[in-house]
Formats: structure tokens, C-alpha cells, sequence
């Protein structure tokens, strides 16, 4: 290239830097008292909101940058680096480094740069970025030209800042569509998202009363006299209960469950009624009459946005929603907001209860009809053994049981002419199940929940859950006709006396969830993004008026970061993100991945592959742990089908899985009804905690909780910070075959004999 030609190209490049410079939205590079800085952005002006305004008057609350992950960009080949240094010199690194570090500490570039929405994080982020692109990587000719005028003392160091806002908005991208995100996110006025249902104006029935008082009974009377109707439950066994009474009753009705379709046409038509789990239930299919069950489940922080979702999208002329009365103002509130009004049925229970003044202390006090309820598989374990070493037989319920096992031991304990009269239960019986029941028994206040943040705590049950458990003593359709409730241990009856004192808290929110087709929107602006930062991201700069809180997200975000790694396209991947799992299972977990891994190949998942995988035929149980993995593989099972309605394709033996499962479901019935046969094989050297226990001398360690972290004090509530230690009585408990209650009583056993040995000594001595 000659000279002159060189310096032509050379002062055209260099006016049109400067002449970009000159127009760029950022007012100017050289910032002094009479630059003109850019405007605000008008997602952050700020705004006056209250609970109940019109979603055009909130404010938009500041994004967590914490959650905007930098993209890590490649050296372009084709960038003109060569051509800046042949126009100018090469740049002394040593050099630039000074230049960046003295435009890094300019406070009015960070002001500039807070303007455009990068806050101190994102602007320490993009500098190491940008540092690193300058330092390393193949530089553009007009940064090149621009850096070797500020080394030469010809440029500012203010003019790298248009630079450095291009780098921050490819490595953030989000930066550069803020706007777009807010808009999709905007989740202020749910109820416009159906239209369908705003078409037509519907009425809103409530039956408003406590467990057992007929409300949802007169719901259903209802649903089966109407025309076409749809029952909205939340539980598969509720879905069952009514799809088998409508058939009873001569009114031809569909299931759907997310693991099951059952269509009673046998060419595959659909009824004029469905029963379904309340996550399946369709929005856009008119009914006559629908049926919502369990109202109050619209403020739970992880399936709260089913409830919402049908209570505001329904196609039903008629909406009937059974639950407590603390929703009744709530909902009305809410159906202010689509027009229509709440009309209130209130009903009384059907069967009185009463809460008992004594506890019942201990295992030896037990009587028929009694259920004792707790908050742990160790403890139902520990229970069990303990009732049936007393040589009375006792059923077990608990919430990974399959449907059927929970439906056997439940008939195995209502059968008037079974041996068994003693149930064992967590709060799963809570509902779904008709139980006969004449005394509910506490064996502990106190319940593992996760919060609004979704963090695990340990905290006493509320008046709601222990109201809902109480109720099931005494039922109407039961031999007994008075409900009893009382408490196992003696320091835990006036706390729950105090629990039941009070009144259910009045509903304030309804939950809310981001759409597949949301996150479809979203994820077109951010293609880089991973789906458990875009769901980060969206539920951040998410907007809720005063009504609404969006659910907590931790499984699908667990389940996106378990399988980011495996090529999905996104509404698969979003898709399996939704499957109903318990993370806290490592088979299924595991199961889970293969299951992805294999889609992902385009390979369909078959009957052979699924039992090579489960090792099917599988062998009855020989200790607790075996039931424990017959359990996941069932869960297993059910994720096929689940997934199986959803790539059908994919999934296609869903005959021969259900089949499978049949039997598997037979094979723990058959473990669950030999439960302490297995709990004993678990530990054979111990043969009952009650002898083992109680030896004279033995440390106790009272009150303990294993595996927990807490301490169990009066009352059921629990200190953290103190640990177990290593005392066969610590191992037992870890072991479920003793509960903290047992414990405490044979360590107050224990103390009483050992004072009376200590005043059999006094007075021996005395006496010498």
C-alpha cells in the first residue's frame, strides 16, 4: 500500500470513529459539566404502585444482575485487527493496561454506564471482560485506532466507552433487550391470558366449610346432574374417587391423571365428563359445570399456579370451588378482577370432634380406630414395630406409597372384620382417602416446609394443616360418629390446643408460574441463556400486582441444571423440566437422565430398554432399604407414562409399562403388609428398642432428632446448632427403630429408677 494512499485511508477511518463518536446516544465521550448524558431508560423511572392499581402503574422492580451470566465470546478470524496496526503501530500491552485501569476509576463512566443498566456488578464483570478482549484477542481497526491515539496523547480515555457498552451488551445480552423482557414477564393481569374464558360470563360458586362437613359432596351433585363437567382435584386418588363414583352413578366420565388416560368409550371419545389432577385440566374444552377441590391449595408456593390457573381460565359456565372459609374473601377479590361474582354456600361439620385432655403417652393406651400421624417414614417405621411388637397389627400410610398400596392399607384398616385396627400415617392422609378414624394422635407438631425462599425448614404445623389432619376422626360415612384428637407425648397437648385455638389465616396470594410459550419468548432474546438462568431471569424481572406471588421454581431449575448438558431443543427440554420427580431419590434421578440422554438420540425408549434399566423382574423386599428402591422404581414407572403423554413416539409401550407396574405395585403391598418383618431385617442384632434401650446405666440422649440438626424442647419445637452424638441410643433413632418420644419417656423411666435407687441407698446408709 503506498504512502499517500495509507494516510487517506487512515484520516477517512479516523473522521469516521470521531464522527460515530459524535452521534452516539450517549451524548459524548469527553464528560464534563455541559455534557449531555442520556436519558433514563423508562423500565427504570420510577413509579407509585398499591395492591390493587391497573398494571400500567407499577413499579418495575431493578433486575438481580446477579443472575445475568456473561457470555464468553471467541476471536473473530475475519476481524481487521492487522489492518489497525498497519494503519497505526502495535499497542504496548503494558500500556493499554494503564489506560484501561484509569477508564475502570473514571466514577463518570460507572454513572454513564448505570444509566444504560449496568450496575457496579455487571460493570467490574464486563471490564474483566473487555480487558481480557483488548489484551488478547484480535481488535477491530476503529479500537485499535482509537487506543493507540489515547497511548499517543491524541484521544481521552472517555472515548473507550462506546466500546465498552458494545462489549457489555454481547456479553449481557439481556442489556439490549430490557424492555422486550419486562413486557414478557409481565405477569400483573393473569386473567386477560383466557380469553376464552373472559368470553363468557361465569358463576362463581363457593362451598365454604371445614373437612367433613359435605361441601364438596354437594359440589359433586352438581357436577353429575350437569350436562358436561369437569372435576378439578389434587390428588390422583381424589381424580379416581370421583371418575369411579360418576361411572357408579350412570354418568359416563373420562380420567386424566398426568401419568393416565382412561376413556370409557372404547373407541376413544371423550365423555361429557373428565376427572383429572388439577394440573391437567383444560382451558379451553367448555363444560357445564366445573369442579376446583381443595381451594385453599392456591397460595401453596409450589403447585399454587394450578389452582389460579383453572379458577381464572375454566370454560365452564358453572365454577364450583370447594375448600376453608379463610379463602371465601380471596376469592371474591379475585373474581372482582374478572367481573364476575362470588356466590357463598356455608356448611358445619357433619361430626363433631373434640380435642382430648390427656395424651396418650403410651403405645399401650392405643385402641381400635386409632391413627397415629407423623412427619417421617423413620418415625412410621419405628411406630409400626413397636405397635406390632405389642401383638397388634397396624396398617401403614405414607406419601410415596403408591395409589394402590395406599387404597389396600386403607381398606386392610376400615375392614370391620380385619385384624387390623391401628393406622400409622403421615399427613398424606390429609386427603384423598376415606379413612375410619375415631382418634387422630400427634406424634410430633412439628413439620419439614420449604419457604417462600425456597430453603427447607423445620416449624410447627399451622392451624390450616392441623385442622385438615384432625378433621379426618369421626367422618360422616364412618362407624364412628365423634372425632377424637390428642397427642402421643404429654409436653405436645396444650401446643396443639393452642394451634387449634386459633383461626386459618385468611388467604392473601394466589401462586403463578411462567408458560412454556413464555419462556419460548424469552429464551428468543437470550438463545445463549441456559433454561434455569432464563427461568432465573424471568422470574426476577417478573411483575406481580398485590394479588399473585410467583411459585417457587428450585425443582424445575434442579431438574434444567441436571440435564443442560444433553442437546434438547427447548419446549422438550421445558417439558421435562415440568415431570413431577422426587429429587430427594438418586434412582430417579438417575433414571431421569437416561431417560433425557436417550430422547435425545432420537432413540425411543422401549419396554426392553426400561427393564434392562430397572433390572425387572424385580424380587420382594428383605429390608426397609428394598422397599425404599421398589418405591423409586414405581416412581420410575410413572415418569415413563408421564413423559409418554407427552412424545408418544418416544414412549411407546405404555401398555406393557403399566403392566409392570401391576405387579410391582402387588410386590410392595406385599412389603408394606410385612413391614416389620423388614424393619427387623434392616438391624437383626436389635430385637426390640423398648428392652434394648432401657438398660440400667445406659446414657440417654433425650429429645434428640436424628439426622436433623434440631433438638426437640417442650411443645414440639426444636433449637438448631446442636448435634447428635455417637450413643447407641443416637444410632437407634437414626436407625428409626426408636422415636425421640420413646426415648424421652425411657430416659424419664429410667431417672425414676435410678432416684429410687439412690434413696434405697440413703437409707441403707442411714440405718448402718
Amino acid at each position: 500500500m503506498s504512502g499517500n494512499r495509507c494516510l487517506y485511508l487512515f484520516s477517512r477511518l479516523r473522521r469516521h470513529i470521531h464522527t460515530r463518536a459524535a452521534r452516539s446516544s450517549t451524548g459524548g465521550f469527553h464528560v464534563s459539566p455541559a455534557s449531555s448524558l442520556p436519558q433514563v431508560p423508562h423500565w427504570a423511572a420510577p413509579v407509585v404502585c398499591s395492591r390493587n392499581v391497573s398494571s400500567n402503574s407499577s413499579t418495575p422492580k431493578p433486575p438481580d444482575t446477579s443472575l445475568f451470566v456473561p457470555l464468553s465470546l471467541k476471536s473473530d478470524s475475519t476481524a481487521d485487527g492487522a489492518v489497525g496496526a498497519e494503519l497505526t503501530q502495535a499497542l504496548d500491552k503494558n500500556e493499554l493496561l494503564k489506560i484501561l485501569n484509569r477508564f475502570y476509576k473514571r466514577k463518570e463512566m460507572q454513572k454513564l454506564a448505570a444509566e444504560q443498566g449496568l450496575d457496579a456488578r455487571l460493570f467490574h464483570q464486563t471490564f474483566i471482560s473487555f480487558r481480557k478482549f483488548v489484551l488478547e484477542m484480535s481488535l477491530p481497526a476503529e479500537l485499535h485506532i482509537i487506543l493507540n491515539d489515547i497511548c499517543c496523547g491524541a484521544g481521552h480515555v472517555d472515548d473507550i466507552y462506546p466500546y465498552f457498552m458494545r462489549h457489555a451488551k454481547q456479553i449481557f445480552p439481556m442489556l439490549d433487550c430490557m424492555d422486550d423482557l419486562r413486557k414478557i414477564s409481565d405477569l400483573r393481569v393473569p386473567a386477560n391470558w383466557y380469553a376464552e374464558a373472559r368470553a363468557i360470563q361465569r358463576k362463581i360458586v363457593f362451598h365454604a366449610g371445614p373437612t367433613n362437613s359435605g361441601k364438596t359432596y354437594h359440589a359433586i351433585q352438581r357436577y353429575l346432574a350437569a350436562k358436561s363437567g369437569v372435576y378439578c382435584g389434587p390428588l390422583k386418588l381424589l381424580a379416581h374417587e370421583i371418575f369411579e363414583k360418576s361411572n357408579n352413578a350412570g354418568v359416563p366420565c373420562d380420567l386424566v391423571t398426568g401419568e393416565e388416560r382412561t376413556f370409557v368409550d372404547q373407541d376413544g371419545r371423550s365423555a361429557g365428563h373428565v376427572a383429572c389432577t388439577i394440573e391437567m385440566c383444560s382451558v379451553t374444552t367448555p363444560y357445564e359445570v366445573a369442579v376446583i377441590d381443595e381451594i385453599q391449595m392456591i397460595r401453596d408456593t409450589s403447585r399454587g399456579w394450578a389452582w389460579t390457573r383453572a379458577l381464572l381460565g375454566l370454560c365452564a359456565e358453572e365454577i364450583h370451588v370447594c375448600g376453608e372459609p379463610a379463602a371465601v374473601d380471596f376469592i371474591r377479590e379475585l373474581m372482582f378482577t374478572t367481573g364476575e361474582e362470588v356466590e357463598v354456600h356455608t356448611y358445619q361439620r357433619l361430626t363433631p370432634f373434640s380435642i382430648l385432655d390427656q395424651a396418650v403417652e403410651s403405645l399401650d393406651n392405643l385402641r381400635p380406630g386409632d391413627c397415629i400421624v407423623c412427619f417421617s417414614k423413620n418415625d412410621i417405621y419405628s411406630l409400626s414395630r413397636q405397635i406390632e411388637a405389642r401383638g397388634q397389627e397396624c396398617a401403614v400410610i405414607y406419601g410415596s406409597l403408591p395409589p394402590g398400596t395406599k387404597l389396600s392399607q386403607a381398606k386392610k384398616f376400615n375392614d370391620p372384620d380385619d385384624p387390623c385396627k391401628i393406622l400409622v400415617a403421615t399427613d398424606a392422609i390429609g386427603m384423598g382417602l376415606n379413612l375410619s378414624i375415631k382418634r387422630i394422635i400427634f406424634n410430633s407438631l412439628i413439620k419439614p416446609n420449604i419457604n417462600e425462599k425456597g430453603e427447607k425448614q423445620m416449624e410447627t404445623i399451622s392451624t390450616s394443616q392441623a385442622l385438615q389432619i384432625s378433621g379426618r376422626a369421626g367422618r360422616f360415612s364412618s362407624k364412628f360418629k365423634e372425632g377424637q384428637v390428642t397427642t402421643l407425648h404429654s409436653d405436645d397437648l396444650p401446643v396443639l390446643k393452642d394451634i387449634l385455638s386459633h383461626s386459618v389465616e385468611a388467604i392473601q396470594t394466589a401462586g403463578l408460574h411462567p408458560t412454556a410459550e413464555q419462556i419460548e419468548i424469552f429464551a428468543y432474546h437470550l438463545p445463549d441463556s441456559t433454561l434455569s438462568n432464563l427461568v432465573d431471569i424471568f422470574v426476577s424481572l417478573s411483575q406481580v400486582d398485590g394479588l399473585y406471588f410467583v411459585c417457587n421454581i428450585d425443582d424445575f431449575k434442579f431438574l434444567a441444571d441436571m440435564i443442560q448438558h444433553i442437546p434438547l431443543n427447548l419446549r422438550s427440554r421445558y417439558v421435562f423440566c415440568t415431570a413431577p420427580i422426587n429429587k430427594k431419590q438418586p434412582f430417579v434421578c438417575t433414571s431421569f437422565l437416561k431417560f433425557a440422554r436417550q430422547f435425545s438420540r432420537d432413540e425411543p425408549l422401549t419396554f426392553d430398554w426400561v427393564c434392562r434399566h430397572v433390572s425387572w423382574p424385580l424380587s420382594p423386599p428383605k429390608n426397609i432399604k428394598d422397599l425404599v428402591h421398589l418405591e423409586a422404581v414405581h416412581d420410575v414407572l410413572d415418569l415413563y407414562l408421564w413423559l409418554s403423554y407427552r412424545f408418544m413416539d418416544m414412549f411407546p409401550d405404555t401398555g406393557l409399562i403399566r403392566g409392570v407396574q401391576r405387579e410391582l405395585d402387588d410386590i410392595i403391598q406385599e412389603g408394606v403388609r410385612n413391614i416389620t418383618r423388614l424393619i427387623k431385617n434392616t438391624d437383626p442384632t436389635i430385637t426390640d428398642p423398648l428392652q434394648t434401650g432401657n438398660k440400667r446405666g445406659q446414657t440417654l440422649s433425650s429429645n434428640s432428632t436424628a439426622g436433623t440438626g434440631f433438638t426437640r424442647n417442650r411443645g414440639g419445637h426444636r433449637r438448631s446448632g446442636e448435634t447428635m452424638d455417637n450413643s447407641l441410643s443416637s444410632r437407634l433413632i437414626k436407625d428409626g427403630l426408636l422415636t425421640p418420644g420413646l426415648l424421652h419417656q425411657l430416659q424419664k423411666e429410667w431417672s425414676k429408677d435410678h432416684d429410687n435407687d439412690n434413696r434405697e441407698k440413703g437409707k441403707k446408709n442411714k440405718k448402718r
